[in-house]
Parts: structure tokens; sequence; C-alpha cells
């Protein structure tokens, strides 16, 4: 088989692609993460998990290389990680009862035949109302920090939602793996 390498160092997207049973590597993209003036988000995140997916390729020129890139919007305004207690809590708050919006960039490269696959795969969050109490104890309690949208759906996060909708629940922590399923079989790699 060709070598397969995960061009990211996120813990969440290794824990993914372990799922399909297959031999990888990882390696960290040196990408440029900027959103563009006029470029929606849809069009952010396959850019971007694109140039990562290149940017491995020096290193691995006959490898299959994934990147992927996420972004969270609510109104088509897109929403950062939080960084900071402070504005996890605030973001939060301005999610109350509102419908999040996950788009995932995902790009399969084949440095070998320089073939690009490239999709977005969007999921939507549809929040609860939220008191004031209840996110402070959810911060408190997970420190979603680093996560954009200031939750952690694969923990405590699911109390925050009344409702889910996607095709691929992976999508929403950051790798859809049915569509990757769907590009490793165009490149011969049949699963299970």
């Amino acid at each position: 088989m060709q070598e397969l390498v995960l061009g990211s160092t996120s813990p969440f997207r290794h824990e993914l692609l372990e799922k399909l049973g297959l031999p990888f590597s990882t390696a960290a993209p040196d990408v440029d993460e900027s959103h563009r003036e006029g470029e929606s988000p849809r069009e952010l995140v396959m850019r971007l998990a694109q140039a990562k997916a290149r940017a491995v390729a020096d290193d691995h020129p006959a490898a299959l290389i994934i990147g992927s890139d996420q972004v969270a919007c609510v109104d088509e305004q897109i929403l950062g990680k939080p960084g900071s207690r402070e504005k996890a809590i605030a973001q939060l708050e301005s999610m109350s009862g509102k419908t999040i919006c996950f788009h995932t960039g995902l790009c399969l490269y084949n440095a070998a035949t320089n073939k690009v696959q490239v999709v977005c795969d969007d999921f939507r969050v549809h929040f609860r109302k939220l008191g004031h109490e209840q996110i402070v104890r959810y911060v408190d309690k997970e420190e979603p920090f680093n996560c954009a949208g200031s939750f952690k759906s694969e923990g405590l996060g699911i109390t925050l939602f009344r409702k889910l909708e996607g095709n691929d629940p992976n999508s929403l922590v950051g790798l859809p793996l049915i569509r990757l399923v769907s590009m490793l079989e165009k490149e011969g790699i049949e699963l299970p």
C-alpha cells in the first residue's frame, strides 16, 4: 500500500483516522491559515485542506496525504477558538438557542500522481437555550479553549445541544471519515 500521511498534528484527527485501521504517519503542515477577503467559509476550508496536504508533500513525495481544516460559523460569521475561559463563556452565550454550522474541508492528495480530491462536509449543531450558570459549569469542567465553537461534542458538550444534523458525526470532530473512505477507494484502497 502507498504510504498514508495525515497532514495534521491534531490528536482528534489522529484518533479518528485510527478507526480505519490503516497504517499512517503524521506530519505538521506549515500553512498560513488566514482568511482571504471575499472567501466563503466553505472555500476557506477547502483551500486550507488542500494547502495542508500539499505542504507535507515535499517530505513525502510518493504518499497519499490527507489534509483537513474546519471552521464553525454562526450566521456565516466564522467563530475562532476561544483561547480563554472568558472568551469561551462569551462564545457559548452568543450561540445559545442558535444553529452553528461546521464546515470541514477534506483533501486527499496523491503526491506521486499530483491527483487531488477536495470536498467540504457540513454539519449543523442546534444549541439548546442555555443559562449563564450552565455555560460556566460546562466551561469549567471541560476547558474547551482550543476548540472551535468552545465545546467538545465527544464529551460533556453533547449536553449543550438539542439536535445534530449531518451525514457523518466524525465531521463535527474534524475528519469526515465517510467521505475519506470514498476518496481512498478512488486511489485503490478498499475498506474494510
